[in-house]
C-alpha cells in the first residue's frame, strides 16, 4: 500500500473510528470482532458514519446526480425470484406475488472518481470487508454492469420481501427517504438445509412481527448483511424524496458475471460479457432461488 493510497482512504473514511490501514491494532481488531459477532448472531452489522460526516453531503449529491441514469422496472415477483405461476402447493410462500418497483444505476454509469467508486475499488476496504465476513479474500465482480450499483426506490415504490442469491451484501445508504424506506429483515429465517416455509409464509402474510428486525440507516452508514438466509425488504417509500443506496458487490471467487435474464431484468440490457458467460454459473446450495 502506498502512502497516497492510505491518505486517499483517510480522506474518505473516518479512520480514527475505523482504522482500515491498521486492522492488527487493538482498535482495528475491536471493529472487526464486533462486526463478526453481530454477523454471527444476527446476520447483519452496521458501521455508523463510515464515510466522514464532512463528505456525507457530497456523497448524497453525487449519487442523486446519477440517479436519473437508473433503469426502472416494475415487475410482479415472489421471494424466490422464480416464476410466480410456478406449479407450487396452494399454501407455498412462493405463490404470493408482490409488485417490485426498483431502479438500478449500472456500474458503467457510475463515475470512476465518485466516492462510492473510490471506496468500492480500494484494496484496504476490500480487505476489511473480507475480514468482517471471515473470508480469506474477496474479488470485485467481473460483471461490467452489476459490480457497483446505485439502487433507487422512488416514492410509492418498495423493494418487497426477498432473499439474496449471494451469501453476503455490502451496502451504504446515500439518501434517506422522506418517509418509509426502512430496511426490515428476518435474521436466519432459513438455512442451506431448511427453507422454513412456515415462518416465511407468516412474515409475508403480516404475522411475523416477532421474527422481524428493523434498521433506521443514515447516509454514510456501512451495512454488512448476510441476505442469503435472511428474508428482507425495503418498506414502501413515501413523501417526495427517493431512497438511494450504493451496493458494493463482491465475490469469494474471481470472474463472476451475472446471468443474462437477471442482468436484463435489472439493467434493461446485456453486454457481450454476459453472453460469453451464459451457462457457467455454479450454485453453492439447492435453495429455491
Amino acid at each position: 500500500m502506498s502512502t497516497s493510497e492510505a491518505m486517499a482512504l483517510d480522506e474518505l473514511v473516518d479512520t480514527a473510528r475505523y482504522p482500515l490501514s491498521d486492522l492488527e491494532s487493538s482498535a482495528g481488531a475491536a471493529v472487526v470482532d464486533r462486526a463478526r459477532r453481530e454477523l454471527a448472531a444476527d446476520g447483519c452489522t452496521v458501521l455508523p458514519d463510515f464515510v466522514r460526516r464532512s463528505l456525507q453531503e457530497t456523497l448524497q449529491q453525487e449519487c442523486a446526480a446519477i440517479a436519473p441514469r437508473a433503469h426502472f422496472d416494475v415487475a410482479t415477483v415472489n421471494v424466490y425470484n422464480m416464476a410466480v405461476d410456478s406449479d407450487l402447493p396452494e399454501d407455498h410462500p412462493g405463490r404470493m406475488a408482490f409488485e417490485r418497483g426498483n431502479a438500478f444505476v449500472a456500474r458503467d454509469r457510475v463515475p470512476a472518481d465518485s466516492l462510492i467508486s473510490r471506496l468500492y475499488s480500494h484494496t484496504l476496504f476490500q480487505q476489511f470487508v473480507a475480514r468482517c465476513f471471515e473470508l480469506d479474500e474477496l474479488h470485485e465482480l467481473a460483471d461490467p454492469l452489476s459490480g457497483l450499483v446505485l439502487n433507487v426506490v422512488q416514492p410509492g415504490m418498495e423493494h418487497p420481501w426477498h432473499f439474496d442469491t449471494n451469501e453476503f451484501t455490502v451496502s451504504m445508504l446515500t439518501q434517506e427517504a422522506e418517509d418509509g424506506g426502512i430496511f426490515e429483515y428476518c435474521p436466519n429465517i432459513r438455512s442451506a438445509e431448511d427453507e422454513n416455509f412456515g415462518d416465511v409464509r407468516d412474515v409475508l402474510q403480516g404475522h411475523g412481527e416477532q421474527l422481524t428486525s428493523r434498521l433506521h440507516l443514515r447516509p454514510g452508514d456501512l451495512q454488512l448483511f448476510k441476505g442469503r438466509y435472511s428474508l428482507h425488504r425495503v418498506s414502501p417509500v413515501a413523501g417526495r424524496v427517493a431512497r438511494h443506496s450504493a451496493i458494493f458487490a463482491y465475490s469469494e471467487r474471481p470472474g463472476v458475471i451475472g446471468s443474462i435474464s437477471r442482468t436484463e431484468q435489472l439493467f434493461g440490457r446485456v453486454l457481450a460479457e454476459h453472453r460469453l458467460a451464459a451457462g457457467q454459473a455454479v450454485r453453492g446450495d439447492r435453495l429455491l432461488d
